[in-house]
Order: C-alpha cells, then structure tokens, then sequence
C-alpha cells in the first residue's frame, strides 16, 4: 500500500484540535462504545500538521462534511462536529485541492435549505451534497430529499449519505440502503455514495450498487478488518470501479486504516481504485481544486 500515491478519503470529519473534546464529550453523554484515534500521528491535529501527515502517507485530498452550526445544536448532534464554512474556506485557501467539502444538508429545512445548498455549492471547494441520514430519521426515498436530489442533478454532483446503522443514539432503520431504489431511478443521472459500508445491512448496499450504474459504496466508519466479506469480494470483483475508501476519522484513522489494507492482498490496480481512482472519477470537481 506504500506505493499508493494521490489516495483520497471520501469522507472525513473535521479532525482540528477543538473537536476531540466535543467528540468525547458526545460519547460520554451517550453511552455508545465508539472508539476515536488517540495515537498522535494518527490523531485530531492543525492544518499543517494534516498536511504533512498526508504527504507522508500519499494521501491527495480530503473530503469533509461541511455545514452550518445552528442556534439549537446539542452536545449530540452531528452538525457540532462538522467542519464550518470559514473553516473550509480557510483550510481551502491555503491548500488547494487537499481539502474540499460536501455540503451538508437538512432535508426539514425545504426551500431555505435548498437555497442555502444552492449558495454553498458556487464555493470552489464544494464538490458534493450529503445528509447525515441518522440525524433526520428520514429514508433516502423520502419527500423532503427529492428537492436536494434534484438539485444534485442540476448541478451534476454526487449526493452522499451515511447508510446503515447509527453508531449514536438514533434510529437506524432510515439507513437502510434498500431506500436509494427509488431515487436512483427517479435520478439517473445522480451518483449517489452509500457510505459506511451499509453495515449491517451490507448485502442490502452491494445489492443497489450492482442494480444501478449510479449508486456506489463507501467504506467510511469501519477499518479494512471490519469490512463484511461481500464488500471484500465486491471490491475485488464487480465493484472494482464503484467502491471508495473513506474512514470517518476519527473513528477510522489514516494510518489505522492503511496498516490493515495489506491484509486483503488486493490487485495493485483493484487498490489504487478503491484509494482514490474511483473517487477522482466521481467527485469530477475535485479536477479544478488543485
């Protein structure tokens, strides 16, 4: 894997230094038995810092979950966490094309959210839309994301969602992968990334992802000896151009996640795919960030 160079992670939290006690603080309050990285070379850091980091490791460009904090956040909520818009601006600015974000949306906002995308989406840096799909309980197919679906088209952009099982203290059920049927052929011309693997319902995601040529999995959140063998063998197999890496950091670190990706002995041009090919192919605007 040390030969891997220009890697992209698809989806990483913010990681500067004030988060780690938000982080832990939200576990704590919840109870959940999430682990986040302590190991300081694989850990929260400034941006100078990550940057050095991912010139040792061949790591190209980060793709951060980027969204307003609003007035009612809790200790809990997803959007605490999130990198900000001055953040990223900052981030983005200094280093061009190594840190680019996905705008992240609330589907119960309708059309002062849909205008707020809209806006976000003319900064350089933004080069998808996402939902934290737990925090809304809502099913990919439902109502409120067809506006934001439809403005994914428009824009010709990717839409990402979390799919899956929540790691905190929501409801699951809403991840389940079954529910980008209906939107993936209501848009056939969006490319939506089921991130998190799916797990558990990780057959359910491989299943979508071999029915529509615009839906394709994201390996976020759980490290390469966690990875359910059906997305192993897709990886190896028919998903060889529609699976991304991504780690969630920081449940997920880079070089956590990098240490165990020699184990699965992949097809050298099968694992420079899957670490960042796939994801240049799909994010298309990550070509004007450098």
């Amino acid at each position: 894997m040390a030969e891997i160079t220009g890697m992209i992670d698809s989806w990483t939290n913010s990681f500067l230094p004030d988060r780690r006690s938000l982080w832990d603080a939200s576990l704590e309050a919840q109870g959940v038995p999430i682990k986040v990285r302590r190991d300081e070379q694989d850990s929260f850091c400034d941006v100078e810092t990550m940057v050095t980091r991912m010139d040792e490791i061949g790591m190209a460009s980060l793709i951060l979950p980027v969204c307003d904090l609003p007035a009612h956040a809790g200790i809990t909520d997803y959007e605490g966490f999130a990198t900000r818009v001055d953040e990223m601006d900052a981030m983005s600015a200094a280093h061009p094309g190594r840190f680019v974000g996905q705008w992240s949306v609330d589907p119960r906002e309708g059309s002062k959210g849909l205008d707020r995308a809209r806006e976000m989406a003319t900064k350089p840096w933004i080069v998808a839309l996402h939902t934290h799909t737990h925090s809304f309980d809502l099913p990919f197919d439902h109502a409120d994301y067809y506006p934001f679906y439809a403005l994914a088209h428009e824009l010709g952009i990717p839409f990402v969602m979390q799919a899956g099982t929540s790691g905190g203290r929501l409801p699951s059920a809403c991840g389940h992968p079954i529910g980008i049927d209906r939107p993936a052929i209501y848009f056939p011309q969006v490319n939506f990334v089921l991130s998190h693997t799916g797990w558990p319902w990780v057959d359910e995601a491989v299943a979508m992802a071999l029915k529509f040529p615009n839906v394709y999995l994201g390996t976020a959140s759980l490290p390469p000896k966690r990875w359910h063998a059906s997305l192993v063998n897709f990886i190896r197999g028919p998903g060889r151009r529609k699976a991304m890496f991504g780690t969630s950091f920081p449940t997920v670190g880079h070089r956590h996640a990098l240490a165990q990706l020699e184990a699965l002995d992949l097809d050298p041009e099968i694992a420079a795919a899957l670490m960042g090919g796939n994801a240049r192919n799909l994010f298309t605007r990550l070509s004007t960030q450098a």
